[in-house]
């Protein structure tokens, strides 16, 4: 199977001809690329999914939220509405997309907006948050009509870009140059007994330059309490070997049932998933696949016996090192623009 996949060798060619002429008219200006005076931090990576940026984000937020006016934009993938919608009381899945649902729900007093045009989206929360100090970006290394003032490229441990390829032979959605963007690079899902020879044999295989700051995290899964022997985990994230891996860990009996990422549950799907459900005494769920479940009759119909897991991460002695990077970068932006509002 793996020899077979050099016949794609040819489509990501052609695919990477497509991403570097795009990229190209952005760098000879020949498509624009606007910046906004208030701070803006990308979260972003290469690859097409699986390395965390929600966690990351929802890190960062917390991190961020006592000490700063705080936002967070994103595309709202998934959603079946258009153009910019901040999430209030009404919000779900449907209206914003299960990834800002599932940080609206967790943090109700940071402001969550949804919009496909970045720059468009940026200035709209700016008059509707007349207070906000910064606006993180959830996944928007790609979008490049607008020019962040900081980004943060995240790479999975075991799936470094450096050693992966373009779509549809590998999993970058992007050439690989385009970490150069980044201003700080998380190698995400670490082992968590990670040696400090690990990281300096990765650090060696990036080879970053000087400007670029390197982070390990890893993922963290709760203790998932219940007396069931055999419980059915139900996912449709990306990459969701980590979740069952961890249950199986757990529940070596578990059942999984795997769905594509940001999968919207049909009918037939809820009835498949009732009928195994009625096997098990326990069922299980991320929190992403709770906000897309939530738009079924599922947790409804299975009560107290759905059980969601929260999916963070840990970044243990680089946490310190990256917030004061962050805050600098805000602090420095902030400062900035008070000096230019005085002249």
């Amino acid at each position: 199977m793996a020899n077979l996949r050099w016949l794609l060798a040819p489509l990501s060619w052609l695919y990477g001809l497509g991403v570097y002429v795009r990229h190209s008219l952005y760098d000879e200006h020949i498509l624009p690329s606007f910046s906004v005076p208030i701070p803006t931090i990308g979260i972003g990576n290469l690859a097409v999914g699986g390395t965390g940026k929600t966690p990351h984000t929802e890190w960062l937020v917390s991190q961020l939220m006592t000490h700063y006016r705080v936002a967070v934009l994103s595309r709202g993938y998934g959603r079946k509405t258009h153009g910019f919608l901040l999430a209030d009381e009404h919000a779900n899945a449907r209206t914003i997309g299960d990834e800002p649902m599932q940080i609206h729900r967790k943090f109700p007093d940071v402001p969550v907006a949804v919009c496909e045009n970045r720059v468009r989206g940026v200035k709209q929360l700016m008059r509707q948050v007349p207070d906000l100090e910064v606006v993180i970006l959830d996944d928007a290394l790609q979008h490049r009509g607008l020019s962040c003032g900081m980004y943060i490229l995240l790479t999975a441990a075991d799936n470094l870009y450096i050693t992966d390829h373009l779509l549809p032979w590998g999993r970058l959605r992007d050439l690989q140059h385009r970490s150069l963007a980044a201003q700080a690079v998380i190698v995400t899902k670490c082992p968590e007994s990670m040696r400090p020879i690990d990281k300096r044999v990765i650090d060696n295989r990036l080879h970053l330059p000087t400007f670029q700051k390197l982070y390990f995290s890893h993922t963290v899964f709760p203790k998932i309490e219940t007396t069931a022997t055999k419980p059915l985990a139900i996912s449709g994230i990306a990459r969701p070997d980590d979740f069952f891996d961890q249950v199986r860990r757990q529940f070596p009996k578990a059942e999984c049932m795997a769905y594509s990422d940001h999968h919207r549950f049909t009918r037939r799907d809820q009835q498949t998933i009732l009928a195994a459900a009625a096997k098990h005494d326990c069922v299980l769920t991320t929190e992403k696949d709770y906000e897309r479940l939530l738009q079924t009759d599922i947790p409804t119909q299975l009560g107290d016996k759905l059980q969601v897991i929260p999916i963070t991460v840990d970044l243990r002695t680089d946490a310190p090192n990256l917030l004061r990077q962050v805050t600098y970068y805000i602090d420095e932006t902030l400062r900035h623009n008070k000096n230019t509002k005085k002249q």
